[in-house]
């Protein structure tokens, strides 16, 4: 069960569908059950039974998915129930449904709510209702998957008891590479081969914390150092971007060899969202030979190790995150030194490892029903 499947391209979704594959691959029945739009975003893994839905008030291009249908689940005859969890009422109904057909259910952790409600005015009265479904849902599960060590801190600082296991993510490093720093690349955005290049590459969504991504832009450049900003990426506020930056490449949204390509063009990636469990696009950047300067924050200090791969900033501090884009740009050595570094250590991270470690996962939680 999941929220986020095939109507949007995000993080959840493309963890979730490759998750999928690899469980095909392996010879393991899967049966999904998510929302859809009317415009798939991905050309989704494995068999999808629709779940009614409706977008989200005020973010549109999300989905409130409703109740599944608990006959096509029974009729599957699952081995075990695995939940991505969002707080609408599918998650409430298949934790229901996993216990009417005594199923073991799992959960996974794939976003921080709480985090994205404070850029919507009004909606911090709903975070105390949030935090106590999510401790009960949470709760339910036989085990929960959490994408990085920060991430099971913070739940457990919110209450949440459960039988944690760490579920990292993992990154194509023959995709995400330096070698793929092309200069007729930067040439075709109009960007010279010597210029110094910062890009920050996401969901072009408020939660992102673009005004921190403006504001730390704009005092780097009043500092007047040369250099250029690369924005890769979409979504509703990209507006908010192209106001505040109107000197930046925007590229839209890319993939593959084209999103390679992107990273690779860089000299740093910035990163001030504290919205990540993991942080896709950091191990991205880490694997493309980027220092990166992210917000201290869950997911983005799971991975970079300050002073060695980059650094962490404290979140909302736009001219902290000027400050170390300044010492960077003006010390080549050191960044070059921080580039190797971010990729040895991207290279610890494997997909195969991760859909494995998921699957004995699975395997342990059946056998000991």
């Amino acid at each position: 069960m999941a929220s986020s499947y095939n109507y949007i391209r995000d993080g959840v979704a493309l963890t979730l569908n490759r998750l999928v594959r690899y469980l095909e691959q392996h010879d393991v029945d899967v049966l999904i059950f998510a929302p859809v739009a009317k415009t798939a975003a991905i050309d989704h893994a494995g068999t999808l039974v629709p779940v009614p839905s409706i977008p989200v008030p005020g973010r549109p291009e999300y989905r409130c998915a409703f109740a599944l249908p608990r006959e096509k689940l029974a009729a599957f005859k699952p081995d075990i129930v695995h939940l991505a969890l969002a707080p609408d009422p599918l998650g409430y109904s298949a934790i229901r449904a996993a216990r009417a057909l005594n199923l073991p259910l799992v959960a996974s952790c794939h976003t921080r709510f709480d985090t994205y409600l404070k850029h919507y005015p009004g909606s911090s009265i709903v975070e105390g209702l949030l935090k106590r479904y999510l401790r009960y849902a949470y709760g339910a599960a036989r085990e929960v998957y959490v994408p990085s060590g920060s991430m099971l801190d913070a739940l457990k600082a919110d209450g949440v008891q459960s039988a944690f296991k760490l579920w990292p993510r993992g990154v194509d490093t023959k995709l995400f590479h330096p070698g793929k720093r092309s200069a007729a690349w930067r040439a075709k955005h109009g960007i010279g081969a010597d210029e110094y290049v910062v890009t920050f590459v996401s969901r072009l969504v408020r939660e992102k914390e673009l005004d921190t991504v403006i504001a730390a832009l704009r005092q780097f450049e009043a500092r007047g150092i040369p250099h250029r900003v690369l924005i890769v990426g979409d979504g509703p506020d990209r507006g908010m971007l192209e106001a505040g930056l109107p000197n930046a490449v925007f590229t839209g949204f890319l993939e593959g060899e084209a999103l390679a390509s992107a990273y690779a063009a860089a000299d740093v990636f910035l990163f001030p969202s504290e919205t990540e469990t993991f942080g896709n696009v950091t191990l991205e950047a880490m694997a493309s030979g980027l220092p990166c300067i992210c917000a201290n924050a869950t997911g983005s200090r799971s991975l970079v190790v300050h002073g060695e791969t980059g650094y962490l900033e404290t979140p909302r501090h736009a001219n902290g995150f000027a400050g170390r884009l300044a010492v960077l740009a003006r010390d080549p050595a050191l960044r070059a030194r921080f580039a190797a570094a971010a990729r040895e250590r991207a290279l610890t991270f494997s997909w195969d490892e991760s859909m494995a470690k998921i699957l004995d996962h699975y395997r342990a939680v059946v056998a000991a029903r």
